[in-house]
């Protein structure tokens, strides 16, 4: 068997190099690996990097790509019989990341995995939480529901071919995915012990634009889901306030303050102007979306 490790890249040299050393000292369990690299026009050494350690980079133009898109691109390219995606700013937290994520593939209708997603002292306080309520420390295979986080997770690439990602979404891909894979009676499981570090180096206004885009997207997957002003309100309160008692819980309140009202406002103004999103949207404003500066 091999395994096919895609990774969207644009920029990614800060953490490439250790993704791509964690995938090497990976423990194989009867398969092989190959790394496939879709890059859309990275200007830094990540096209380098990606070299150095015998990667295969699938370039694509910055004006083509869409988070389906590239993956779709990739997955073609691919030749195992596995599928793993992983961001390019994330990093294995053991060797046992990828034969952990693609053990339960194929067993009891199971098409698609995600693994644990963690942050480290870099992390922003408020995304730490959120990694904590998305990707707790017990394995559920499978899962109820079809939430998924395609910046670490595994699909056969039979299931690929039969259900290829919408290109045209700003996000979600993944969900949108998985809910047509679950209607079809086909399952989704959660492996705790697949995780990574997801490590984003993002400012205040790119973490709003990040949370915009999955709400314009999320309108598609879920368009029963309205938030009003009240509910952000609310929203916000309630998850500043949890925050505030984790931060004081952890010793940290002090230096986390500012962080904590900072992340959850662009947290959930990102959320909302992505909810109410109605415009079709320009060539320009999706760059906005995939390319933040």
């Amino acid at each position: 068997m091999k395994v096919s490790i895609v990774i969207r890249t644009y920029n990614e040299q800060r953490h490439l190099g250790a993704l791509l050393k964690g995938i090497q000292t990976q423990e194989r369990d009867g398969f092989d690996i190959e790394t496939v690299i879709v890059d859309s026009g990275s200007t830094d050494d990540t096209v380098k990097i990606a070299t150095s350690h015998a990667a295969r980079i699938v370039p694509i133009k910055k004006e083509e790509f869409s988070f389906g898109r590239s993956l779709n691109i990739g997955c073609d390219a691919a030749t195992g019989s596995v599928l793993v995606f992983v961001s390019g700013h994330c990093i294995p937290t053991g060797p046992r990341w990828i034969a952990d994520l693609v053990a339960p593939l194929g067993k009891g209708n199971v098409a698609y995995t995600y693994g644990g997603q963690l942050g480290d002292d870099s992390s922003h306080f408020s995304e730490k939480q959120i990694f904590g309520k998305y990707f707790p420390s017990v394995s559920k295979i499978p899962q109820e529901g079809f939430y998924i986080n395609n910046a670490n997770a595994a699909m056969l690439k039979s299931v690929w071919q039969q259900h290829p990602f919408d290109e045209d979404l700003t996000g979600l891909e993944d969900m949108h995915l998985a809910k047509r894979l679950v209607a079809q009676g086909l399952k989704i499981a959660y492996v705790a012990s697949g995780a990574v570090l997801h490590l984003h180096s993002e400012s205040w206004a790119q973490v709003r634009l990040r949370f915009e885009r999955e709400a314009i997207a999320l309108q598609h997957i879920m368009p029963e889901v309205h938030l009003a002003r009240t509910d952000v309100l609310r929203y916000f309160m309630s998850a500043v306030l949890l925050d505030l008692g984790a931060a004081l819980q952890q010793h940290c309140l002090s230096q986390n303050f500012k962080h904590i009202l900072m992340y959850r406002f662009m947290q959930f103004t990102g959320s909302y102007r992505g909810n109410h999103f109605h415009r079709k949207m320009s060539r320009e404003l999706k760059e906005s979306y995939f390319y933040p500066r």
